[in-house]
């Protein structure tokens, strides 16, 4: 944990910001009673405090949509794993203003409004405008429903998740792994 806070540290210092970074692994457990696809987050959480930042570089570390946090969220997963052994590898999550929690937030809404709509008309439903991660963190989200199963279909920027009925287009089932 704290290498990884001093490497977000230095990569912050670099883009000439000064903010401290806290770090601390979450552990979600499973719902009582949902299957073995159901989501466990128990990746290390480096949350940027905001108190020596302006709103401006607080957006800026945002980005659009969260793209600026998804990479550096992707560079701390390439650059913290690098070299270590499988078992020693950790998922790394960057937080700023609440922002990850918040989308998650958001994102489990979705998967709900998504379930309840699949399974009540039993047509295919797309959920479009997810970054990879959040592709992956929904797949993970719809393992709690037992009839549903999810994909993911298109080539970026335009690829987007597919929520459909057990046993619907089970040609698709191979762009799946694309984002797990």
């Amino acid at each position: 944990m704290e290498k990884s806070i001093a490497w977000l540290e230095k990569l912050l210092a670099l883009q000439g910001l000064t903010a401290s970074v806290s770090g601390h692994q979450k552990a979600e457990t499973p719902v009582e009673g949902s299957d073995s696809r159901a989501v466990i987050d128990d990746s290390f959480w480096l949350t940027i405090d905001t108190a020596s930042l302006s709103p401006e570089q607080v957006q800026g570390l945002i980005g659009d949509r969260g793209q600026v946090l998804d990479a550096i969220q992707y560079l701390a997963n390439t650059t913290l794993n690098m070299a270590q052994a499988e078992d020693d590898q950790r998922a790394y999550t960057i937080e700023i203003n609440g922002y990850r929690e918040q989308r998650q937030a958001e994102l489990k809404c979705m998967v709900e409004a998504a379930a309840e709509q699949v399974l009540a008309d039993g047509k295919e439903h797309e959920l479009k405008g997810l970054s990879a991660a959040e592709r992956r963190y929904v797949h993970g989200l719809f393992g709690e429903y037992e009839q549903i199963k999810t994909f993911s279909r298109g080539r970026e920027p335009e690829r987007h998740l597919v929520v459909t009925l057990i046993g619907d287009n089970e040609d698709t089932d191979a762009d799946a792994d694309a984002d797990q």
